[in-house]
């Protein structure tokens, strides 16, 4: 049952990456990649994985250490577990990033691969996302929306 649970992580979350990458700049797309509810499916595995191993990822995070994170890593609940929180971070992280495309008007021939690098390895994706917005940003000028918004202040992070 893990292995089908830790399987079901991704398809949870491949609706929302194909819109992203295969119909940017629809409004069902750009609705969709707005809302941070679209990780409550996956946030829900991650529960149901992690209720059995609770106690080891209690141990894990409370006291850092690497022999037990590796004692819960080991157990199928615990790794899948993790698989979900990984699958969730990437998921909001590559709204974000497919959102703050759209908003610099980067094409989507450049953001389609990132997107897929952010679904692989998002700390790459998000390493060279970074100076690819700055960079945007310096050369149009591009102006954040009000400093009171806090939107905008959460975009310029």
């Amino acid at each position: 049952m893990t292995g089908f649970l830790f399987e079901l992580t991704f398809f949870l979350a491949a609706p929302v990456w194909l819109l992203m990458i295969f119909a940017p700049g629809r409004s069902v797309t750009d609705r969709v990649a707005a809302s941070p509810l679209t990780v409550l499916p996956v946030l829900a595995l991650y529960l149901v994985l992690v209720a059995p191993v609770l106690p080891e990822l209690w141990t894990a995070v409370s006291s850092p250490d690497i022999d037990a994170f590796r004692d819960l890593t080991v157990l199928a609940n615990g790794a899948s577990a993790v698989w979900a929180q990984i699958i969730a971070w990437d998921l909001l992280l590559g709204q974000w990033i497919y959102r703050e495309g759209r908003r610099l008007g980067l094409s989507p021939f450049l953001m389609g691969p990132l997107l897929v690098l952010t679904i692989l390895l998002s700390p790459f994706a998000l390493l060279l996302f970074l100076p690819i917005r700055a960079a945007r940003r310096s050369r149009t000028g591009h102006p954040d929306r009000s400093t009171s918004d806090p939107n905008a202040q959460a975009a310029r992070l």
